[in-house]
């Protein structure tokens, strides 16, 4: 149980740093220098783009914050979760976009998702 939790905290702070350095580019920068980075911007509303960057800085906040304070510590499988439905909405958009580089990101982001859901969630009920 402890290499779990030991795990679990590395795949979270994992997460929690990829999540909220794009979530804080998505959601702050001008929308041409991101589109410059990321091609897919090009094809949302800007709106759209800072929603998602705030849901990813919200997400997180999320992956860490519950677990050290303690506080409704089922928030965290919840926002890994989210993690995993944003990187599964996103492979298909990259697939169409033929933006094989980064397909590889993805799936490694869905399975540490996936990871942080199963190792906490057995570990919090």
């Amino acid at each position: 149980m402890l290499s779990l939790n030991v795990g679990a905290w590395i795949a979270q702070g994992m997460l929690a740093a990829m999540f909220g350095m794009a979530g804080m580019m998505k959601s702050t920068r001008h929308m041409d220098g991101l589109a410059e980075r990321m091609e897919w911007v090009k094809q949302y509303k800007p709106s759209t783009v800072r929603l998602i960057g705030l849901v990813e800085v919200a997400g997180a906040l999320g992956m860490v914050l519950p677990m050290v304070t303690g506080i409704l510590p089922w928030l965290t499988p919840l926002a890994a979760i989210g993690f995993a439905a944003i990187q599964i909405l996103a492979l298909p958009v990259h697939l169409r976009l033929g933006e094989m580089k980064i397909i590889p990101m993805n799936l490694a982001l869905l399975g540490l998702s996936l990871f942080v859901v199963w190792g906490r969630w057995g570990l919090i009920f």
